[in-house]
């Protein structure tokens, strides 16, 4: 028999979703995991996309590009910037499963 959605995690069901995953019922150390990995996989998503961007540019005849413009200016602010809007979200979805209970 399968079970819908409601019975798998409650009647409720007002629990915030992205693409499909619930978010709800981390603990501390997972949420600041998960902070740090959207972090993570932001730096390295804008990184590659800028190195293909920037080599584009070269192949299109301009001038060489020193690639470290990828990792200063494109990476490492998307990544901060994720990280700074990553913590407090998931510090609150934790705080607000803790005061639930």
């Amino acid at each position: 028999m399968v079970r819908g959605a409601a019975d798998v995690h409650g009647a409720g069901g007002r629990a915030g979703r992205v693409l499909g995953f619930p978010l709800e019922g981390f603990g501390l150390f997972q949420s600041l995991l998960l902070a740090l990995a959207s972090a993570f996989f932001t730096f390295f998503l804008t990184t590659c996309i800028a190195i293909f961007a920037l080599l584009g540019w070269r192949f299109a005849g301009h001038p060489g590009v020193d690639f470290t413009i990828t990792y200063r200016d494109v990476g490492f602010p998307a990544g901060v910037l994720v990280l700074l809007l990553a913590l407090p979200y998931f510090l609150v979805l934790w705080v607000k499963a803790k005061v639930a209970k």
